[in-house]
């Protein structure tokens, strides 16, 4: 594994300062050898776009949805934030994303729930872990998480008819400063977008809320990526966008979906790799993503993946 440069310069002592004021120190992540995908048992109920791809359904409008799809929605998102909440402890140099795949499909399972991402569009696991220089969607996969690596890991379930998605920063051994940095910053600029969210409000001030903190401490959007709404169906309408934008329409009471910014400290640009789903920088540069499925109600929104 090859150590970041941010651009290479002729004086050593100018190159290494630049290396590390801009992107911090870790190792880009190259994807390697995987596992099988992994199997569901059959008394586990499966999405429609597993079941019957062809016939796959999403609403064309924001679905606002009403008290008992709203409690089966708060079921799957408790059951989403629980799993994840267990990934803390597993987390650490030695461990494979391929090992985080195989913990969180086993709570999954036991849980009567099915990992959403497995087989959705062709994904061939059952979460996405993205490491480092990975924006969004990796893929699990053999390669040992390192000392200083960051890493995001992407969880939905389909449970009792519902589909719950967060997702959350976790780091391997001692991580340096601007990568923490870059994951607080994530952070606050996903409650900032949540805390202004309620009936009325225009779902593109979520991106401008969301930029303008970023830009104010040194960071990027990178705008290829979008929050959705989410239910009985993975994604649909609305697109939440985390950078400035003109999306139309009004938030609505009993409207659910996700809010999930990916910050960097380089450039916007990423490139989708030849497997057709890991997303990198490509200028190499760290990246952190957080993910929360929001409700909104009456007074504002309330957070079901907390």
């Amino acid at each position: 594994m090859e150590r970041l440069y941010y651009k290479v310069f002729t004086v050593v002592g100018k190159f290494w300062r630049t290396r590390i004021l801009k992107f911090g120190v870790y190792k880009k992540v190259y994807p390697v050898e995987m596992t099988p995908s992994r199997k569901v048992p059959d008394n586990i109920a499966r999405p429609n776009y597993v079941l019957n791809k062809e016939n796959y359904r999403i609403p064309i409008v924001p679905e606002i949805k009403d008290t008992e799809q709203i409690e089966g929605m708060r079921r799957s998102c408790q059951l989403a934030s629980s799993i994840l909440a267990q990934v803390a402890k597993f987390v650490k140099p030695g461990v494979t994303t391929d090992d985080i795949d195989e913990f969180i499909h086993n709570l999954t399972i036991e849980a009567g729930a099915y990992p959403s991402p497995l087989n959705y569009k062709g994904f061939p696991k059952s979460v996405c872990t993205s490491v480092n220089n990975v924006a969004v969607h990796g893929i699990p996969d053999l390669r040992p998480l390192e000392d200083g690596d960051t890493l995001n890991v992407d969880i939905t379930v389909f449970y009792k008819g519902f589909h719950g998605d967060c997702s959350k920063m976790f780091t391997a051994g001692n991580v340096d400063d601007r990568g923490l940095q870059l994951i607080e910053v994530t952070e606050e600029c996903l409650h900032k977008a949540i805390n202004l969210c309620g009936p009325d409000v225009p779902f593109c001030e979520i991106g401008a809320q969301i930029q303008r903190h970023a830009r104010f401490n040194g960071l990027t959007v990178l705008p290829a990526f979008i929050g959705h709404g989410i239910g009985e169906y993975f994604h649909g309408p609305p697109d939440i966008y985390h950078c400035r934008n003109r999306y139309p329409g009004l938030m609505r009471p009993g409207m659910t979906f996700t809010i999930e910014p990916v910050l960097s400290h380089g450039s916007v640009d990423t490139v989708i790799l030849e497997d057709g789903w890991t997303a990198v920088t490509e200028d190499s540069s760290r990246t952190a993503q957080i993910e929360h499925t929001v409700l909104i109600t009456d007074n504002g929104a309330e957070i079901l993946t907390k």
